[in-house]
Formats: C-alpha cells, structure tokens, sequence
C-alpha cells in the first residue's frame, strides 16, 4: 500500500504542476496513449471533470515525467484479492 501511495503522491504533484485534478491527468494520459478509459462515478460533478480530461494535452516532458513517475507495472500487489478472485471464478 506505501508504495502504491508514494506512486500517487508523484502523480498528484504532475497533476498539481498541470493544474488539472489527478483523476484528469490519469484519464488524459490514458487517451494519449491511445486508449479509451471508461471512469466510473456517481457524482455529476465527477462526470464533469472527467470529459474535461479530454481537453487536456500532455507535453512530451509531462509524458516522460509521468512515465518516469508511474512506468506500466509500478504498481505493488495484485489487482483483486484472493476472495474476489474466487468470486470471479479464479
């Protein structure tokens, strides 16, 4: 978890620089890479925030930051925990 929680630390930082909401830049970055994130949320606050991340340009040095940051697989741990894996028939 403290090593899952410095990698969010470095992100908000990026994303306080950028001056967007960390969930904007995660959902930016996601688009630029070439994907399509689907966020869920319960708030339309939320929802408002996360269309505004399709607005957002990351530079190539805010590219290489947030790669540096949070390269793929930086992340500690398994994704579901042993019960919800079962759950889901693993």
């Amino acid at each position: 978890m403290q090593a899952n929680l410095r990698l969010v630390e470095r992100l908000t930082e990026i994303a306080q620089a950028k001056g967007v909401r960390p969930s904007q830049l995660a959902i930016a970055w996601t688009m630029q890479a070439g994907t399509v994130p689907i966020p869920g949320t319960r708030r339309i606050r939320y929802l408002e925030e996360n269309i505004a991340a399709a607005d957002i340009t990351l530079s190539a040095d805010e590219l290489a930051a947030l790669e540096q940051a949070a390269p793929f697989g930086a992340a500690a741990g398994e994704r579901y925990s042993p019960g919800m894996l079962a759950t889901l028939g693993h």
